[in-house]
C-alpha cells in the first residue's frame, strides 16, 4: 500500500477515512481496540498519530453500502448504536471504532458459538456491550439500550423487517436511524431480489422515511442496504409481533 497522504475523513463520520485503491473507494476506521493485531485479518495503517483499520466491503455489508454510494446515517462519535445479528463481531468492531470511546454498541446476537467471538472481542473493545438474546423480542433488554441514535439490522430471517421496526419502536429516539442489511433469499425464491427490495420498502415506508435502497453486489449477492428516519406514525402503531421461526441461526456481519 502507498502512505497516508491520499485519506480523507469523511463529512459526518470523523473517524472514518477513504481513498481510492484500485479505481474504487476503500474505507478504513480510526480504532480504538486494545492491542495491534486485526481483529479479522483486516490489514492496519500506522498513520504515526493513531490506527487506521480497513473496512473490508466483502466482510461487511455496511463497508460494501459506503462503496456503493451510501450517504445516510453513519455512526458518529458518541452515539449509541443498536446492532441486530452481530455474529462475531466483524462489522460491531468497525461501529465501536466509529463512535469512538465514549460511544457505546449494543450488540445482540442468540446464536452461542458466535457469541463467544462477541464476548471476545468485548475485550478489546470496551465500548462494545454483547447481548445474549432474540432480536424478536426487543423488551427483554430494552432497559439497558432504550433511547439508541440508530438500530442496524441483519438478521437474514424472513421477518427482518418486523424485527427491525419492533426494535426501532421501542428503542430508538424520534431523531435516530433505521438501517436493514436486506438478505432477499431469506424471504423466498418465489419472487426476484428486487421484488423482495419493493414489497420490503413498501412495508417500512409506512413508519419510515425511506432513502433509496443500495445494492450490495458483487460483495453481497442478494443482499440491498434500506435505511431512513422514524417518522411519528412509527411510535403511534402498535408493534408488530413478530413470528417465532426455527432454522440456522444467521452469519451476519
Amino acid at each position: 500500500m502507498t502512505g497516508t497522504r491520499e485519506l480523507r475523513a469523511v463529512d459526518g463520520a470523523p473517524r472514518l477515512y477513504v481513498r481510492e485503491e484500485d479505481r474504487r473507494p476503500v474505507f478504513y476506521t480510526a480504532t480504538v481496540a486494545t492491542g495491534d493485531s486485526p481483529v479479522y485479518g483486516e490489514r492496519w495503517i500506522d498513520t504515526g498519530e493513531g490506527t487506521l483499520r480497513r473496512w473490508e466491503a466483502g466482510r461487511s455489508k455496511l463497508a460494501a453500502a459506503l462503496v456503493r454510494g451510501y450517504e445516510g446515517r453513519l455512526p458518529k462519535p458518541g452515539d449509541r448504536w443498536l446492532y441486530l445479528g452481530a455474529a462475531s463481531g466483524t462489522t460491531v468492531s468497525h461501529v465501536a471504532d466509529l463512535v469512538g470511546e465514549k460511544g457505546r454498541v449494543f450488540a445482540v446476537e442468540r446464536s452461542l458459538r458466535p457469541f463467544a467471538r462477541l464476548l471476545q472481542l468485548a475485550e478489546r473493545y470496551p465500548n462494545v456491550l454483547p447481548i445474549f438474546a432474540d432480536a424478536r423480542r426487543p423488551e427483554t433488554y430494552q432497559g439497558d439500550v432504550r433511547g439508541v441514535d440508530a438500530v442496524y439490522a441483519d438478521v437474514a430471517q424472513p421477518d427482518q423487517v418486523e424485527i427491525l421496526l419492533a426494535n426501532a419502536r421501542r428503542l430508538v429516539g424520534p431523531d435516530g436511524a433505521v438501517l436493514l442489511a436486506l438478505k432477499t433469499a431469506s424471504m423466498g425464491r418465489e419472487r426476484e431480489p428486487r421484488q423482495h427490495v419493493e414489497v420490503a420498502m413498501e412495508q417500512l415506508s409506512r413508519t419510515i422515511e425511506m432513502d433509496r435502497p443500495i445494492g450490495l453486489e458483487p460483495f453481497h449477492k442478494r443482499h440491498f442496504l434500506l435505511a431512513g428516519s422514524p417518522t411519528r406514525r412509527l411510535y403511534r402503531e402498535p408493534a408488530p409481533s413478530a413470528p417465532v421461526t426455527r432454522g440456522r441461526a444467521p452469519r451476519a456481519g
